[in-house]
């Protein structure tokens, strides 16, 4: 199989233009390509084409990616799956590899990730048909010559120098034998020096080896003698441990312990990921308390004016109690202060609850929000900072708008960016625009954020969703705020746009999915 026409790909997304586009892009490259909409669907389409090569999203109604992914390695173990990704979900991806995936690759998918992907399940599914070819060779064929004995060893030989995964086999007494090419890459250590000179035990740490021997005599990873995706560390050369993923054999000769075979997989790609699902949560909050920051001394005045409020009323209530038995007169202006008392103390309160829900640190919670109550929540916190930058403000964001999903916290955080960024762009003063409405086929609502300020030049419009990309002088911004607004709208299902002309202003339209979603309607 060397040539892409040999090759039969299953194609299974729930949304109809990628599954279109995908098979164009691989029918172009020379692939034989069927697809579905779901994971029943493309299961069912597995048992009748037999492709080597399934591509399945992860995030689909009914059975998931990774529902797909256990049952396809239960019908048909031989067929590489590659799983498509998108933000935010890489702990699931981390979870497709645990499962034996081939590869995974992130949306939106680009040319050059999905054939690298492509030629990797390429030479996986190769290599393993070419040792199961090898296997049924031992198993009902006898060499006849010594020249047909020699060309099997030499065959075993290449199948495992060959072999992407590395290959570590040992006598019974655990001294190093095998030691292939993918083996040496990873762990750095000359054949010459391990083979015939090191034990097992020696490129492990001593109470990691301890634990290897107690997993592999017990049931708990694929049966006894036997480790199925068993995770741990290795030494390199260098001295350095190594995440690792191993699955592991005890050879048996008439009954007896003749040595184990390990296949050994690098986990430092996986590790990788998961550092980076971390170092987003970081960006998040990061971003988050520099607009904390920005909004502290607003927030302090603008809790002043009400405390303020308080302490005078509360003096002419005293004043009021020292006069002596209180007149009917009297008594009311004494209930007209208190209401007012209350009412500024309640201000106060819904400010700094405001103000302590900004700042947590939190993980996500998917939630129904009212979009107007999240406007009044961003207003709220920064009305007084667009009071003292001289910046008028219109809000338009009804009761009966449909409710959407997603995490409050988040997406006021978007929200306070982009009034942020608008404050930044009228210097001078100017008017800023907040409407909520929904869309003609009621499918989403809509979030418009719109100024009067100094506009986004051409050349700086397809960067300002990249990461520390800024067009700020130096001290007013990282570059953080408008890649994270894309991010968390993105990981809501929705989407951002923005529409800009030099001197005149700029609108960011945020669209995210009502809920509960339409039936039948899938938003963009």
């Amino acid at each position: 199989m060397s040539s892409s026409g040999d090759w039969t790909i299953v194609l299974i997304d729930d949304e109809a233009d990628i599954r279109e586009v995908m098979t164009l892009m691989l029918q172009d490259a020379g692939y034989h390509v069927f697809s579905a909409p779901d994971g029943l669907a493309g299961l069912g389409l597995c048992d009748r084409v037999s492709p080597q090569i399934v591509m399945t999203d992860i995030r689909m109604p009914g059975m998931d990616g990774i529902q797909v992914l256990q049952t396809l390695k239960l019908r048909h173990p031989e067929v590489e799956v590659i799983v498509a990704t998108a933000y935010g979900e890489m702990e699931l991806a981390i979870r497709a590899l645990q499962l034996d995936a081939s590869d995974f690759i992130t949306k939106p998918i680009s040319d050059t990730s999905l054939f690298l992907a492509l030629d990797r399940a390429r030479q996986r599914f190769t290599s393993r048909r070419q040792i199961q070819d090898y296997t049924r060779l031992l198993e009902h064929e006898n060499a006849r010559t010594a020249q047909e004995l020699s060309d099997a060893i030499a065959f075993q030989k290449n199948l495992i120098e060959s072999s992407i995964d590395g290959i570590l086999g040992c006598r019974a007494d655990s001294l190093i034998v095998i030691f292939n090419r993918s083996a040496m890459r990873l762990l750095g250590y000359d054949r010459n020096r391990i083979l015939n000179h090191l034990y097992l035990k020696d490129i492990f740490s001593p109470d990691e080896f301890e634990r290897f021997q107690t997993s592999l005599a017990a049931d708990t990873y694929g049966g006894k003698s036997r480790l199925y995706l068993y995770e741990t560390a290795l030494r390199s050369y260098n001295g350095e441990f190594l995440p690792v993923q191993i699955s592991a054999t005890v050879l048996m000769d008439q009954g007896a312990d003749a040595g184990l075979v390990c296949f050994i997989r690098d986990l430092r790609e996986l590790r990788q990921l998961e550092q980076k699902m971390s170092d987003q949560v970081q960006i998040l909050h990061q971003d988050k308390m520099i607009s904390l920051g920005r909004l502290a001394a607003s927030v302090v005045h603008e809790i002043n004016n009400p405390l303020a409020g308080v302490l005078n009323y509360m003096g002419l209530m005293r004043r009021i109690l020292d006069k002596g038995t209180l007149s009917a007169e009297r008594l009311n202006k004494f209930r007209e202060f208190l209401e007012l008392v209350e009412s500024e103390t309640r201000r106060c309160s819904r400010i700094v609850s405001g103000l302590l829900t900004f700042s947590r640190k939190s993980s996500a919670s998917l939630e129904p929000i009212q979009i107007e109550e999240l406007v009044n929540r961003c207003m709220l916190l920064s009305r007084h900072k667009l009071d003292l930058h001289h910046i008028s403000v219109e809000v338009f964001a009804a009761s009966s708008l449909p409710m959407v999903q997603g995490d409050i916290g988040q997406l006021q955080q978007c929200l306070i960016n982009l009034i942020f960024n608008a404050m930044d762009a009228m210097p001078d003063g100017g008017k800023l625009e907040i409407r909520a409405d929904a869309v003609s086929s009621g499918h989403a609502v809509r979030v418009l954020v719109k100024d009067t300020g100094t506009g986004i030049a051409p050349g700086d419009l397809p960067h300002i969703f990249e990461p520390f990309y800024t067009t700020k002088k130096e001290g007013y911004g990282v570059g953080l705020g408008l890649s994270t607004v894309y991010g968390i709208i993105e990981k809501h299902g929705g989407a951002v746009q923005v529409e800009s002309a030099v001197g005149k202003g700029t609108t960011f339209i945020l669209q995210l999915p009502v809920f509960p979603p339409v039936s039948g309607v899938k938003a963009p």
